[in-house]
């Protein structure tokens, strides 16, 4: 099976090596079972501070932007060293080269791609480009909620959504002033668009990405294509 992985920047947790480890052991089970794997790492926390600061200094929205980028490039290296000699050993910063490394059975590894877009979106991206059979967004929130559970008490999470459902909820959520979705719209857009299977999760314990591919089993949201009755990206292992 071909999964892409957008790992977030804080589920990464750049700061704890057992972490970073932990995800690499997970991706490296996952290649020795047979799958091929790209990852999409983010920014997290760290970025954010460094954007904060920019910010203040008075730097644009494009310098912030590319700032961004360079911290998920930065994390995306990090996750490198911790990973066998099955990962490519630096940040693919195309879908091309990303896509040729899969296709060789190596783990491509990527970052941001462009200024106003998010890792989210460069994660769809991967997984359109790459035809790949389960994208897995782990974040550090459990799955799509109605609202930014952050800010209302009321927010329910979705156990299954259709992409175009996937899309509604997202585009609602932004529309409120400071809320924070687990996926983008860009990333949602593209999702209905390219109908790759989907799950979104809380990822800070890594065994549940393994669990995902491996069962199916988890406490996430499921992102079903048009047409599928119900789940069954991990029949592919039976």
């Amino acid at each position: 099976m071909k999964i892409v992985l957008s790992l977030g920047g804080s589920v990464l947790a750049p700061r704890d090596p057992e972490r970073v480890g932990a995800h690499a052991e997970v991706i490296e089970d996952l290649v020795n079972e047979g799958h091929s794997v790209g990852v999409v790492v983010g920014g997290g926390t760290i970025a954010r501070e460094y954007i904060h600061t920019a910010r203040a200094l008075g730097a644009n929205e494009i310098e912030l932007d590319q700032l961004g980028i360079d911290t998920t490039r930065v994390n995306a290296r990090l996750l490198i060293a911790a990973l066998s000699e099955r990962a490519v050993t630096s940040p693919a910063t195309d879908y091309e080269t990303a896509g040729e490394a899969l296709r060789r059975d190596e783990v491509a590894v990527m970052g941001g791609i462009a200024p106003g877009q998010t890792t989210d979106a460069v994660s769809a991206a991967l997984a359109e480009y790459a035809n790949a059979d389960l994208l897995v967004y782990a974040t550090s929130v459990p799955g799509v909620y109605s609202a930014d559970p952050a800010a209302d008490d009321d927010a329910h999470r979705f156990e299954e959504l259709s992409a175009t459902e996937l899309v509604d909820v997202i585009a609602d959520i932004e529309m409120t002033a400071g809320a924070s979705a687990p996926v983008d719209l860009l990333a949602a857009k593209i999702i209905e668009r390219s109908g790759v299977r989907t799950v979104v999760l809380d990822g800070t314990d890594p065994a549940r990405v393994a669990r995902v591919v491996t069962s199916g089993d988890h406490d996430g949201t499921d992102i079903v294509p048009e047409g599928s009755d119900e789940p069954t990206y991990w029949a592919m292992n039976d």
